[in-house]
């Protein structure tokens, strides 16, 4: 059974909906790439997909360590390779100004972080660069 069901909508842009709940996103090619510019890219849901899935991943082992994530926050920066043109490195700065836990566990949410589906489904010779501010 599917999951996603997507259209082309002309002027390089797409429309994918998630079939469970219904939610819609739309992609537009990127402005260096002969696009608007005016939604996320493909490679930038990518550098979203890889950054969520690492949150998820956390949030499931804070959770179960009795933790809460507030507040901890995420920002990803995409370098795009020119030929051929693919994501060359996505660094993700995670900040968190109050963790929570010991040192051993927010090694364990490290550690998480980059052992998430999304981490282990990317290319390797994709460089992913991630600091953790706490």
């Amino acid at each position: 059974m599917p999951t996603i069901k997507s259209t082309y909508l002309g002027n390089l842009r797409t429309q994918a909906t998630h079939l469970q709940s219904g939610n819609t996103l739309i992609t537009d090619a990127p402005v260096d790439n002969n696009g608007k510019g005016e939604a996320f890219s493909p490679t930038d849901l990518v550098c979203a997909a890889l950054g969520a899935c690492m949150v998820t991943i956390m949030g499931i082992v804070a959770e179960r360590e009795g933790i809460s994530l507030e507040g901890l926050s995420w920002e990803m920066t995409k370098v795009m390779q020119s030929n051929p043109r693919k994501i060359q490195e996505i660094i993700v700065d995670f900040k968190w100004d109050q963790p929570g836990g010991d040192n051993i566990l927010r090694q364990k949410l490290k550690n998480a972080a980059k052992t998430c589906p999304v981490a282990l489904s990317l290319d390797p010779e994709l460089k992913q660069t991630v600091n953790f501010n706490f």
